[in-house]
């Protein structure tokens, strides 16, 4: 295999076990600074010592690249895939096998750790049909939240993706839109048009009172634009970030809003989030609601989160037709653009 994807590989099995940032962004720069190298270069520099020398190559990094040089799969990643080849999640197989693709996940466009195309890499070799790009909006800035003018560019990015693909997978362009205080979404009218899907997440004033948070809610559901409504109590149970409680508001009404106006119920599947609870996940349930399980996958390797997702609305009786995530791509984009 080529050093190259030895070394990103690496750090898709580091991702997806959730080691420390500084780890896996050791291998994704030893990559980086590897690319485009001609493999017999790669050797001279490794026989002659400049390899070493190299800015973003370390020790392992460089045991990697040379053992894949001789033709062999690196040590170090073959351990990884052996710890890698049980599963995520022991429950959630009958919907895990359906689901067709995942509508929340982030790049390096804003808080994300890895280039679009190294996301779209990911998600081909996992199997998925379609894969939304969802960068935060302009208000979130401590995330690098996208301007119109921002937004306008990945558009065209997307578009190139798709043009040169084979036709098994599609690139859907999207946004994590911030629910604004006002309850009104942070981008314009305008560009929520253009996008195949919005996720619409509440991301400050997580400790707002009921009735406040309860009417910034029903205000961004009530928006056209919205068709799934992200990680809904911002909550956090787990990880690096500590922990958070769930955001209160009135969650029949907010289920009920998202049913009479269409709107998906996500599933986080991120295992610091595990959000929604599953006593929401049933309320949401018995309401009526749609649900999309995601990945809200901000690494390659995070892409593969599905699984957890998966296991829980299997464990609160959601039924694969409920899952919107898994219907093929051209009936989602007939649910999130009706007549378009």
């Amino acid at each position: 295999m080529h050093s190259v994807d030895a070394l990103n590989e690496i750090a898709f099995w580091l991702e997806r076990e959730l080691a420390p940032t500084f780890k896996v962004q050791a291998f994704r720069k030893a990559a980086a600074a590897i690319a485009g190298v001609p493999t017999e270069e790669l050797r001279e520099r490794a026989a002659d010592g400049r390899l070493k020398r190299t800015k973003g190559i370390g020790a392992r990094s460089l045991e990697v690249i040379q053992q894949a040089l001789t033709g062999i799969v690196p040590d170090y990643l073959q351990n990884l895939r052996e710890r890698g080849a049980k599963p995520l999640a022991e429950g959630g197989g009958e919907i895990r096998a359906a689901l067709r693709g995942d509508l929340h996940s982030h790049s390096e466009w804003s808080d994300g750790g890895s280039p679009i195309e190294l996301m779209v890499e990911a998600a081909r070799a996992l199997g998925r049909e379609y894969q939304a790009l969802t960068d935060h909006s302009p208000n979130l800035t401590i995330a690098n939240g996208l301007s119109v003018e921002r937004l306008e560019r990945q558009l065209d990015v997307v578009a190139d993706i798709n043009a040169a693909g084979d036709g098994d997978f599609r690139l859907l362009s999207g946004i994590e839109v911030d629910i604004l205080e006002t309850g009104e979404l942070d981008q314009t009218p305008e560009m929520l048009d253009r996008l195949d899907v919005v996720v619409a997440s509440v991301h400050s004033k997580l400790r707002s009172d009921r009735d406040t948070m309860t009417q910034r809610m029903l205000a961004g559901i009530a928006n056209p634009h919205t068709n799934v409504l992200g990680h809904c109590t911002g909550r956090l149970v787990t990880g690096s970030r500590g922990t958070r409680p769930e955001s209160e508001f009135d969650a029949e009404r907010v289920f009920a809003a998202c049913a009479e106006h269409d709107v998906a119920v996500e599933i986080n599947s991120r295992p610091e989030r595990q959000d929604p609870p599953g006593r929401l996940i049933k309320m949401a349930l018995d309401a009526g609601c749609l649900f999309s399980i995601d990945t809200d996958a901000h690494a390659p390797g995070q892409l593969d989160f599905l699984a957890y997702g998966a296991e829980r609305a299997e464990a609160n009786g959601v039924p694969v037709d409920r899952i919107i995530t898994t219907w093929p791509v051209d009936r989602l984009l007939e649910w999130t653009h009706p007549g378009r």
